[in-house]
């Protein structure tokens, strides 16, 4: 059984931006945010990462394969221009059905293999409080906790 990543065509781009939009605008609602707020949240982080379109500069979107079938999304890239050595994981998902396999950790273990092929001397990422089974994942992986923001409804 083998996991790999692969680039993706430009069709699949577009596609992918529109999932992860929807993802990221309900994962920001269910932390919390107000839709108008989430909304705002995605066009920047739009306006940031995928200018016109195409991922910033040093960003991949990848397809994770599982033994030659598409089973999910890795997008990593450089956390800024200003850093280029620390990098970041900016989604991760595998698809529902395929969940619970494992397919989680390898498409973890190949960010920082893709990252490191690039230089990369960090790899971090952001895990919504929510998210108890990635935080779980991501701990046995060795990420360490860098910052809690915390919050309560009035």
């Amino acid at each position: 059984m083998a996991t790999t990543v692969v680039s993706i065509a430009e069709p699949e781009l577009a596609a992918y931006i529109s999932h992860a939009n929807a993802e990221y605008l309900d994962e920001r609602m269910r932390a919390g945010d107000s839709r108008e707020y989430a909304e705002q949240r995605v066009a920047e982080s739009n306006e940031q990462y995928f200018p016109g379109g195409r991922p910033a500069a040093g960003h991949q979107v990848l397809r994770v394969v599982h033994d030659g079938d598409p089973v999910g999304w890795l997008w990593l890239g450089p956390m800024s221009a200003e850093h280029p050595l620390d990098w970041w994981v900016f989604d991760v998902e595998i698809d529902e059905q395929h969940r619970g396999k494992g397919l989680g950790r390898a498409a973890m273990l190949l960010a920082e293999k893709v990252a490191r092929a690039a230089g990369a001397v960090k790899l971090g990422l952001n895990v919504f409080g929510h998210n108890t089974v990635a935080q779980r994942l991501y701990s046995t992986l060795g990420y360490e906790v860098t910052a809690i923001n915390m919050s309560k409804q009035l």
